[in-house]
């Protein structure tokens, strides 16, 4: 695969099919792209805490796998190394959630990625960055190079 939207394309197809974390929290690929990724998903009762409001712990989720589905695009797997969440507002019940994800730098087996989760208003709820590290592996075949 030459395109590099047909191989991010490819990836996310081929993570999400593994993917039952997402699946179960009811996640949605909007879009992917090399780098980038944009995954929906809406706070159900199942993910609100004692406080009345969406659990940090869901939030942090929806933009892990933003993030996964960003470094992973490029069909080497790749794993997070490090990550950091800033919260700076609730969610509730019922809201439409957004990770968008965008690479800030790959080089070698590292890569950072910037990822903002915005509620269906556009309100930011949180910022989160995220360091990844190529390991071992693909996530589609890659076909036979012709010399």
């Amino acid at each position: 695969m030459t395109d590099p939207q047909d191989l991010a394309e490819a990836c996310a197809e081929a993570m999400f099919a593994k993917d039952k974390a997402a699946r179960h929290l009811g996640m949605a690929i909007e879009t992917v792209g090399p780098g980038t990724a944009r995954l929906a998903m809406t706070v159900d009762e199942r993910m609100i805490n004692g406080h009345a409001i969406c659990h940090g712990g869901i939030i942090f989720t929806l933009a892990d796998t933003a993030f996964a589905y960003a470094c992973n695009a490029y069909n080497r797997t790749t794993v997070a190394q490090h990550c950091s969440v800033t919260f700076l507002a609730p969610a509730k019940l019922g809201d439409r959630l957004t990770a968008e994800a965008v690479e800030r730098t790959r080089a070698g087996r590292n890569g950072i990625y910037d990822i903002r989760v915005t509620d269906q208003e556009r309100n930011l709820i949180a910022e989160f960055r995220g360091h990844s590290r190529s390991i071992q592996g693909t996530l589609v075949p890659e076909e036979k190079q012709t010399p």
